[in-house]
């Protein structure tokens, strides 16, 4: 018998399923993001690029727009969304990249495969007490010396329960918008040592805090 995702990953699939098109409409172009979000990006894209260790996955990669923005930086990238409607406007915006269907707590990646994770606006989705898991996860795929990007909404443990979104559409996720602390607390129980944080306060018009995280995989060390 086929063993069933929880059911938060399906919310998060029907809900993206449902709202793609609008998504695809309403959400800004990176070129269109902060000086500063627009900075960590590049300064992500040119590390993992000068240290080679293998492609970057896009986690949570929606339709594609930052996933196209870092092969546009010169970053070998492939995108992975778990939400099937997401992916086909991705390959249809981006026949030249590679998008796979699949979830953060499992993506289908290899040991030691990437150079690079980025997590942009993807993990706030997941209850805390499975980011672990999907911590755990980035650990894995990635090679010693990759490095991770983690960006998104923050607060103080605050849980959301948006019922409608990007136009009006019915959604069913929740939000966990996380204190930095505890966030950065988690990657570094996941294996993964931190090397930047940057937290940025809503701006003019805005609710949400939010915080950009750069991490990377250890090198493995060699017994004397």
């Amino acid at each position: 018998m086929t063993e069933q995702p929880p059911s938060y990953l399906a919310a998060i699939r029907e809900s993206y399923d449902t709202v793609a098109s609008d998504y695809v409409r309403l959400v800004k172009e990176p070129a269109e993001l902060d000086p500063l979000s627009r900075a960590t990006l590049a300064a992500f894209a040119e590390t993992v690029r000068v240290a080679g260790l293998g492609p970057v996955a896009d986690l949570g990669c929606g339709p594609g727009r930052i996933t196209a923005y870092l092969a546009d930086l010169g970053v070998p990238v492939l995108g992975i969304d778990l939400s099937p409607r997401m992916v086909e406007l991705a390959r249809r915006a981006h026949p030249n990249l590679t998008f796979t269907v699949g979830s953060m707590t499992a993506p289908p990646i290899g040991d030691d495969e990437l150079g690079g994770i980025l997590a942009h606006y993807s993990t706030h989705h997941t209850p805390p007490d499975q980011l672990p898991v999907v911590f755990a996860e980035f650990h894995r795929t990635l090679a010693p010396g990759g490095q991770l990007m983690l960006a998104g909404h923050v607060g103080d443990d605050q849980l959301l329960h948006p019922t409608q979104a990007y136009g009006g559409h019915p959604v069913s996720y929740e939000s966990h918008l996380l204190p930095p602390d505890r966030i950065a607390e988690l990657l570094t129980q996941a294996g993964l040592t931190l090397t930047a944080r940057l937290v940025q306060e809503p701006a003019e018009g805005a609710k949400r805090t939010h915080a950009t995280f750069l991490a990377r995989k250890p090198e493995r060390t060699t017994p004397s």
